[in-house]
């Protein structure tokens, strides 16, 4: 297991500490009713495109996606504020062929005109999550200094949400491959567990063949770019939590000269593979479990006596028996397994629900997996039986795996989820990490480029926000894409939960308040 990091002693780096003026050590975005963190990145970033795409209107001489870049938003009211639509190439190789319609949102700036200083353009992570819902709630948690001074704008990515999304499950389908068992210990349940995640790939070729080929993070940082000049920026600001941070690197990459105020949060090493990604982060959930368990440890309404060890080995017992014994859930459902183990990485991603999952755990000890199973329905948007809000169950792998090199066929995976339980505290949450890859194993196609180091020439600088106990994006990665960005500036957290900007550290909020009001950044 990692040790507690330290604050970045780099030239570049700030510190906030946990527990300052707020109290803060949360994380949350609340809307739809509940809280909703940042859902788990479990997806191989890339290197940004060898190619710059072509400017815009301001070239002397037309180009094929001058069309797109000449366009303007149609603003109508809906729920999230104002809404448009922005037309965008299907394939950039082909840009004069079949397009795409993104769906757009903005929260007009409320300051005065002479005052505003344009979009603030936010992305929540995945992949796969809707941009337009995020942005909505977000907008109305923000500091009035921010939502004076910018337009608030929100998009669903390619695939995502209202803009062509992919889909690749029914219903049903769904909700059995989220029960499928994901510690298999048979060869009947690694064939299984293939088996679905081959019927997940060519579902989403068989329901939505055209889109399902063109979900590469690269095509979404081109889409970016054409929506800034659709907003009338000269430069692109942007707020990327998780997954977004990979946005982020890659569109200072391609497009240096374009990069406004960018605000990091989270960050992913683009350096690294799937499976290292995932080994990483199976790392992070482990310590951030540590973590919970001295919590609960020292309550007296945990489900387990002793010390952190004893919580730990409790859990690991729990999620063992439910791999033979689901536990009764509510009328007509059940919880397994693979269910409850959702639960718990969901729950590691804010202390805000360190409180539910103790007494979930407390439930499930007891003989009731209801606890749990409500977790699970706020980690995977599930509404009713075989209903869920989004399309993020068919999105993330069909993202992810778009871009991602191959992982590793049943055997590899296999040996990797060995590898990782036996230094791990929860054994049964490390092998889930390593067999989450499975679908990145056979999937139909996927990007020729490869994992590879940030790399921008743009001379604006930028903020990175790394918590020390981040499980989703472990704080060494918000440590190497600060030394491979030479504009940029780490901002450390010391505290728990998965992204940290406007979840309760008036330390943090000051900052990066700061940045986005001036582009100054303390020295």
């Amino acid at each position: 297991m990692p040790s507690s990091p330290s604050p970045n002693r780099d030239p570049y780096s700030l510190s906030c500490p946990c527990g300052d003026a707020t109290g803060g050590c949360t994380r949350g975005v609340t809307y739809g009713g509940r809280v909703r963190p940042v859902l788990i990145l479990l997806m191989a970033s890339l290197t940004a495109a060898a190619g710059t795409l072509v400017a815009g209107p301001a070239q002397a001489q037309p180009t094929p996606l001058e069309p797109f870049y000449d366009q303007e938003l149609d603003w109508d009211r809906c729920a999230a504020g104002q809404c448009a639509w922005l037309t965008v190439p299907l394939d950039y190789s082909d840009p004069t062929g079949d397009t795409l319609r993104l769906r757009v949102s903005r929260k007009a700036s409320t300051g005065e005109e002479g005052a505003r200083l344009g979009s603030l353009v936010v992305n929540p992570g995945g992949p796969g999550v809707e941009g337009i819902a995020f942005a909505s709630a977000l907008s109305d948690s923000l500091a009035p200094d921010i939502t004076d001074a910018y337009d608030i704008v929100g998009f669903d990515p390619r695939g995502v949400g209202q803009s062509s999304p992919v889909v690749c499950m029914s219903g049903a389908e769904t909700t059995r491959w989220f029960r499928t068992d994901s510690t298999p210990d048979t060869p009947t349940e690694q064939a299984t567990l293939m088996r679905r995640a081959r019927a997940l790939a060519g579902g989403c070729i068989d329901r939505t063949p055209v889109i399902a080929r063109h979900l590469g993070t690269e095509d979404t940082v081109r889409d970016m770019d054409i929506l800034r000049q659709a907003l009338g920026d000269e430069r692109l600001a942007f707020l990327g939590f998780s997954y977004g941070t990979v946005l982020a690197a890659q569109y200072a990459e391609q497009f240096p000269d374009r990069v406004g105020r960018f605000v990091l949060d989270g960050a992913v090493d683009p350096r690294l593979d799937l499976m290292q990604i995932s080994r990483d982060q199976s790392q992070g959930f482990q310590l951030a479990l540590q973590r919970f368990a001295q919590n609960c440890a020292a309550r007296s309404s945990c489900p387990w006596k002793g010390g952190a060890p004893d919580v730990l080995a409790g859990l690991n017992g729990l999620l063992g028996s439910l791999d033979q014994r689901p536990l009764p859930a509510g009328p007509g459902r059940s919880l397994v397994q693979a269910e409850a183990i959702t639960s718990v990485f969901f729950a590691m991603y804010s202390p805000t629900l360190w409180g539910p999952l103790r007494q979930a755990l407390r439930q499930a000890t007891r003989g009731s997996g209801q606890g749990l199973a409500l977790l699970f329905d706020a980690a995977t948007d599930r509404l009713a039986p075989d209903r869920y809000a989004t399309n993020m169950a068919s999105a993330f792998p069909a993202i992810s795996c778009w871009d991602s090199p191959a992982t590793p066929a049943a055997p590899g995976l296999a040996a990797a989820a060995e590898d990782w339980s036996q230094r791990a505290p929860v054994p049964e949450l490390a092998r889930a990490m390593s067999w989450s890859n499975v679908p990145c194993s056979v999937w139909f196609g996927r990007s020729s480029e490869r994992p590879a180091a940030a790399s921008s020439t743009t001379t604006a600088p930028m903020l990175i926000i790394g918590g020390a106990y981040d499980p989703a994006t472990p704080y060494r990665w918000s440590r190497a894409l600060n030394r491979q960005l030479p504009t940029s500036t780490l901002l450390t957290y010391q505290g728990d939960g998965h992204t940290i900007y406007n979840s309760g550290s008036s330390c943090v909020d000051s900052i990066v308040e700061t940045y986005l009001l001036t582009g100054v950044l303390p020295p």
